[in-house]
């Protein structure tokens, strides 16, 4: 293979040959980015026609698409790797074994970044404290940029040159190949199993998602989570969150006689929580973090209050569809491993309890790998059927099966979401159903069926809406 060489004038950086590994939004954004600076680009990708080659920068000519070229990664100075592709992909894994640097965008951004970084990662509720602490930095008047795993990829945001402080989502993909982040605050918000298909085991999950703490100036930990601590650096600043009564300069939940629960700094009660539109016990904590973060990254108490209250949610994340039937219906589409899902079933579980009320849970897709027994303690409190469906739908049953679930738990396959809503119906029509809430909250990937969880999210709105139809029109 033929490529440009440095004395064709494009080298000042004098850093030789930089290769773009995957071509989706972030990759894009790593070819522009490095064409911008002067360097020499290439790009390889594992898709015949990938979607957004025709909107690479016109210097960069040296394309290999159909597989990841193994011959240009050698050729490389440094290696981009988009978070998609596993650094175990037998091209990556050679040119690692020949001590060419692997990198992620998540690594220029930070080695190019100047101000602060609030860095946030964990197996669940990233997208919402993110967007959360984003807003709370908007409405404080603060210029700021929210991006990573989130919508923008993180070296776009660098294009807003006012841009005082930064505001990142990270998946355990991108962390991987980060050193030295050096975050104005990092938290790790939860940790509990998720793509083992890819790290491994658990050990290799949770290295990766520490990454996060290198070079971090200050820190947020989840005291109901042990795994969420760094494991070095105790001196560093450090703020935690809780679901008990915190100690002086934490955040947790007090409770007063009457049975209502506010967020509390210390002694002090904030706010109680009644008083958000985001329902659940692990809204709470998300709303603790994202105080938390807030606080040590110099927001305005009084002003992140103010955001708070306004802070609808997020779509596809324990969304309020519509309530059909006295039934309500909620989207959790987004909860793609069996701890999100966990906390969906005890934050919703909890509202219906005190009524008598049960849930209906649906479950299933491509499963990662994950042991789905966990779920059974959470099932067999707060759920009275579960609908199975997608690729994975009958390991899931015979996971809970022999996790011992409660005979008074009815388990169905369905295979699809329409099959589902037919078995809803049913179900639901029995004048001894305790179901008060049918909750979408799949605890695994979508892609069997759906081209990602906010396609069957959509499907599911969907569906809710048809139920709704009849009622609407009398």
């Amino acid at each position: 293979m033929t490529t440009n060489t440095a004395t064709d004038g494009l080298l000042h950086k004098g850093s030789g040959l930089q290769v773009v590994v995957g071509l989706g939004q972030s990759g894009l954004s790593v070819a522009r980015y490095l064409a911008h600076q002067g360097y020499q680009v290439a790009v390889t990708d594992a898709q015949a026609t990938p979607r957004l080659a025709d909107q690479l920068p016109a210097e960069i000519d040296i394309c290999q698409f159909g597989a990841i070229d193994a011959e240009l990664l050698q050729q490389a100075a440094r290696i981009i790797i988009s978070p998609g592709i596993s650094l175990d992909t037998e091209a990556v894994a050679a040119a690692r074994q020949a001590n060419i640097p692997v990198v992620s965008d998540i690594q220029l951004f930070c080695d190019a970044c100047t101000v602060p970084i609030v860095a946030i990662t964990g197996s669940n509720a990233k997208s919402t404290v993110t967007t959360l602490v984003g807003q709370m930095a908007a409405d404080a008047g603060v210029n700021v940029g929210v991006g990573g795993n989130i919508g923008v990829p993180a070296l776009t945001l660098l294009d807003n040159t006012d841009m005082e402080l930064a505001v990142l989502e990270l998946s355990s993909f991108q962390l991987e190949t980060v050193t030295n982040l050096g975050a104005q605050v990092a938290t790790v918000l939860n940790m509990s199993p998720d793509h083992l298909d890819r790290h491994g085991d658990m050990l290799g999950y949770h290295q990766a998602k520490h990454r996060i703490f290198q070079g971090a100036k200050s820190v947020v930990i989840n005291r109901e989570d042990a795994l969420t601590r760094p494991l070095v650096a105790d001196n560093l600043p450090r703020i935690s969150t809780g679901i008990h009564a915190p100690d002086k300069g934490q955040y947790g939940l007090i409770t007063d006689p009457e049975g209502q629960i506010y967020l509390a700094h210390g002694t002090e009660r904030l706010l109680s929580a009644d008083k958000l539109l985001i329902k659940g016990r692990h809204n709470l904590l998300n709303a603790q973090a994202a105080l938390a973060l807030g606080e040590l990254a110099g927001l305005p108490l009084d002003s992140m209050l103010d955001t708070l209250q306004q802070f609808t949610g997020l779509a596809h994340r324990c969304q309020y569809v519509a309530t059909a039937a006295d039934i309500d219906y909620f989207n959790d589409s987004k909860g793609t491993n069996i701890g999100s899902t966990m906390a969906a079933i005890e934050g919703l579980g909890a509202v219906y309890a005190p009524k008598d009320g049960k849930l209906l849970l649906i479950l299933g897709g491509q499963g990662k790998g994950q042991q789905f027994g966990e779920l059974t303690p959470f099932i067999n409190q707060y759920v009275s059927q579960v609908l199975f469906i997608g690729e994975d739908a009958q390991q899931i049953e015979q996971h809970l099966r022999a996790a011992n679930i409660s005979d008074d738990v009815a388990l169905h396959q369905c295979q699809t979401l329409e099959n589902a809503f037919a078995t809803i119906q049913q179900v639901t029509a029995s004048s001894l159903s305790q179901v008060q809430a049918v909750l979408l909250s799949p605890a695994c990937a979508s892609f069997d069926q759906y081209s990602g969880y906010a396609d069957r999210g959509d499907h599911f709105s969907q569906l809710v809406d048809q139920l709704s139809l009849p009622s609407q029109a009398v």
